[in-house]
């Protein structure tokens, strides 16, 4: 077959005109210097070093007394009651919160007023003034009954007998802390995408089923990490209750510096140490149940601590690695 006329052969054809005239050399790119970030880090760690050698050479801190103090049975007792104070005012408030915020959230305006009134109340109240009129609640009702309302009484309580130590730094620390769940469990369940109801509603699903299997999974990868820091801070407000004569372990601290006034710092700073063990316990818990909840909400789960120390040896061996090969 004849080729047209003026057309040229593969063989004569150009070479194409975008060929580099040049041989581009290969270099190892070299990672970016910064010397800013070499500088702060040369601060901190020189800063971080001056106070650790401060803590351990004073002594001012009597770290001998510390560490006869730690482990006393007074302070271990003391710590019982944290844990326990703790725990029954945590439940109390979550419990409280929840319906407080489905109060907050329903269609009634009475129980919208209500739920809004308590909260506004309880927030606005100091912690300690709270306990302080319940601890003396028995001045002003020293019975509690139950029946019609200007009418007759059909169960009669003694409330001094109800109300021991215990059951007033429980119920003030609960009604406290239910105040400031509500809001944050409201807020998870106001985080959910309205879709997500619509849904659950076109598929004609019951409400109770929408709340506990589509709605609450999701508004709790929200309400989580709120309700920790509240609970963190709640471990710390028990400190508040050696002030209705129970011993925690700040009271426990307290009546020992007392008696002991020379180790005052030392017992300070075992209750500290306790404090950042409870609360880094509970830190803890909050980052692996985050990172539960977080299934399905993306691609890949966070690692863990020994995962993010093990990457980061990892890298490290490979940067010496690259460097030594230099």
């Amino acid at each position: 077959m004849s080729e047209p006329p003026g057309a040229l052969s593969v063989a004569e054809a150009p070479p194409p005109t975008d060929t580099p005239s040049k041989t581009v050399r290969s270099e190892r790119v070299r990672p970016l210097r910064r010397p800013g970030r070499w500088i702060a880090t040369a601060v901190v760690l020189v800063l971080v070093a001056q106070f650790a050698h401060g803590l351990a050479t004073n002594p001012f801190y009597q770290w001998d007394r510390f560490r006869y103090w730690f482990l006393r049975p007074t302070i271990l007792d003391g710590l019982v009651v944290t844990l326990e104070v703790a725990a029954l005012s945590a439940v109390l408030g979550l419990l409280g919160g929840v319906v407080l915020a489905l109060a907050r959230l329903s269609g009634s305006p009475v129980l919208r007023a209500v739920s809004w009134t308590y909260t506004w109340l309880f927030r606005s109240i100091p912690l300690i003034v709270l306990l302080i009129f319940l601890y003396n609640f028995s001045a002003l009702y020293r019975t509690l009954s139950l029946g019609v309302p200007f009418g007759p009484a059909f169960v009669t309580f003694d409330e001094s007998k109800l109300a021991t130590d215990l059951a007033v730094a429980v119920i003030g620390l609960g009604l406290n802390e239910a105040a400031y769940a509500s809001e944050v469990v409201r807020g998870g369940i106001l985080s959910v995408d309205q879709g997500q109801h619509e849904a659950a509603a076109a598929l004609g699903l019951p409400k109770g089923y929408q709340f506990s299997r589509i709605v609450l999974p999701q508004a709790l990868r929200s309400i989580v990490p709120n309700y920790v820091n509240q609970l963190i801070g709640l471990i710390k407000s028990t400190s508040l209750v050696f002030y209705v004569s129970l011993l925690d372990l700040f009271g426990s601290v307290q009546s020992m510096g007392a008696t002991y006034p020379g180790d005052i710092v030392p017992l300070l700073l075992v209750a500290t140490v306790w404090y950042l063990i409870l609360t880094s316990a509970v830190s803890v818990l909050q980052y692996y149940v985050e990172r539960y909840f977080a299934r399905g909400a993306t691609r890949a789960l966070p690692p863990t601590p020994l995962q993010r120390l093990r990457t980061g040896l990892g890298g490290l061996r490979e940067r010496i690695r690259r460097e030594a090969a230099v």
